[in-house]
């Protein structure tokens, strides 16, 4: 590349539509003409094992999960990550009382999201499982090559620069969050929540079961909404209507059998939620 020097003389640049542009002209963003996203990893599918709706229920839920993903290991490819649960709901309220900042609580909550991910490796283990932290996606064609189904934490990596939510101190960006984060970076084929609900409805069916199911919403109309409770975190919402390479997100209930293999063949089942 050329280089430039200002017309000051002080700077030196190297020619570029950047070059001394403001990234944050909404503007010049505008007007950037940019390549359309690569999918590194158009064939691999992130299926998240909820924390609290799975990993907590021990004995009564995940052996048959575990099961299942392996069943399905010679057809598709996948990338687990898993929930914190329960144990993060502690450690975030004990935090909170003692006046830790948001940075401080994600840091927790990365922590007891590992212990699941360490969890769901060693039950995965007799079929391949094995636990990768977050700067090994680069290696995922060398674990499918091997016959591993790589289990990572769904924690995204803020940790101590975790962004302060509007209201309150506990983490907006948790382990949801960080799963389709993910999926958008690999440009996954298909992002799955596994839950222990149908999907999503119109309130908590497990407070109020007159809640309606919604099979198929999109992002924005469910942002829209402003639901006061949703099944996954909000900021999934605004990932999934800003990538360039999802389409959707499935959410089904991982406690009825076979929901894990329909949803990886395409069936329809659970909620979908689609980009408008």
């Amino acid at each position: 590349m050329t280089l430039i020097r200002e017309r000051d003389g002080k700077r030196l640049h190297i020619k570029s539509k950047l070059m001394g542009e403001s990234l944050v002209s909404r503007s010049f963003i505008d007007e950037l003409s940019i390549a359309p996203q690569k999918r590194l990893f158009p064939d691999v599918n992130i299926l998240k094992i909820g924390g609290q709706s799975i990993c907590d229920r021990g004995a009564r839920a995940l052996p048959a999960i575990i099961e299942e993903i392996a069943a399905n290991k010679n057809d598709h490819k996948m990338l687990i990550t898993t929930g914190g649960g329960t144990r993060s709901r502690h450690i975030y309220a004990i935090g909170l009382e003692l006046g830790m900042p948001t940075g401080v609580l994600a840091k927790f909550g990365n922590s007891i999201s590992e212990q699941n991910a360490l969890l769901v490796s060693m039950l995965l283990a007799p079929f391949g499982g094995i636990k990768i932290g977050h700067d090994e996606v680069v290696k995922l064609t060398s674990y499918f090559v091997q016959g591993c189904i790589p289990v990572m934490h769904g924690m995204p990596p803020y940790d101590y620069f975790a962004i302060p939510p509007a209201k309150g101190r506990i983490p907006a960006h948790r382990t949801d969050v960080g799963t389709i984060i993910m999926a958008d970076l690999i440009g996954a084929r298909k992002c799955i929540f596994i839950k222990d609900e149908k999907g999503l409805y119109t309130g908590d069916p497990k407070k109020n079961p007159d809640e309606g199911f919604i099979p198929e919403i999109g992002a924005r109309a469910l942002i829209e909404k402003d639901q006061d409770d949703l099944i996954i975190e909000r900021p999934c919402l605004e990932i999934l209507q800003n990538s360039e390479v999802l389409e959707s997100i499935i959410i089904i209930n991982g406690l009825e059998a076979g929901n894990i293999t329909r949803a990886l063949n395409g069936d329809r089942i659970g909620t979908v939620i689609y980009k408008e």
